[in-house]
């Protein structure tokens, strides 16, 4: 079990409990909205829409702000802002790839917005291109353990098109190519097996390890990141060690 997938675990239980709830759900109501205009209203018809409405309902966003938000992406209630998807490359601490995903409505503020969370944050930008290359697109389904073996997982998801299953202690990430997110979900269902969330997402392909204090300022950086109400994810390339990650544990 890697480090970063610790991490990733910790990252998600932190943010579920976390005091910017309020922030949290705006964004999945973005995603809700704009997986709506792009793929039509349907999510039966629309795989992407599916995946957003079922992860908002999952971390607890009313249901009327879904609705009203599927909706106004679909083009039946008036109100729809046009988001642009950016991308912003850059490098954190201890020389950490990261790569930014933004949802916005201006470019400009998106932009002056990261870069200065960036320099604030012992981070700077870099040329398109520069970063992403250390990554891979992937689609990620995260499920909790719930009594499950990773055997249990593997087979249910096997010949849907899975990659692999890594441990995260308390849950189990699915990996496949995004093409087959859609099936590997499925897949649990019919299995009967819950999953927390599906999104198709980036993978690193090359990791950083980090000692305590290297890990603390990249904890940093993203989370100064992910306040911005632009930012949808950030993705590092960062490995946090076994014994560093419980370190961080117990800190919290």
């Amino acid at each position: 079990m890697s480090g970063h997938s610790k991490w990733a675990t910790t990252k998600h239980k932190k943010a579920v409990i976390d005091a910017r709830r309020g922030k949290m759900f705006a964004k999945l109501i973005k995603n809700v909205e704009v997986a709506a205009r792009v793929g039509g209203g349907d999510p039966a018809g629309n795989p992407t829409l599916y995946d957003a409405i079922q992860k908002a309902k999952k971390n607890s966003v009313p249901n009327d702000n879904i609705e009203r938000a599927r909706r106004r992406g679909a083009g039946e209630e008036a109100g729809g802002a046009e988001y642009q998807n950016i991308t912003y490359e850059g490098y954190g601490p201890n020389g950490v790839a990261v790569l930014i995903e933004c949802l916005t409505d201006n470019r400009n503020r998106a932009a002056g917005d990261v870069r200065v969370a960036m320099t604030r944050n012992g981070g700077n930008m870099a040329d398109p291109g520069s970063v992403a290359y250390l990554f891979s697109r992937k689609g990620v389904v995260t499920l909790d353990k719930d009594g499950l073996s990773e055997d249990d997982v593997l087979t249910a998801v096997l010949e849907a098109g899975a990659e692999e299953v890594n441990d995260l202690g308390e849950s189990f990430q699915v990996i496949s190519e995004p093409a087959d997110l859609v099936a590997v979900r499925t897949a649990l269902q019919d299995a009967g097996i819950d999953y927390e969330s599906a999104d198709a997402g980036f993978e690193p392909s090359v990791s950083v390890p980090v000692d305590l204090e290297g890990a603390r300022k990249i904890m940093k950086l993203v989370d100064a990141l992910e306040d911005l109400d632009d930012v949808q994810e950030v993705y590092t390339n960062i490995d946090i060690p076994d014994e560093v990650a419980a370190q961080l544990d117990d800190e919290d």
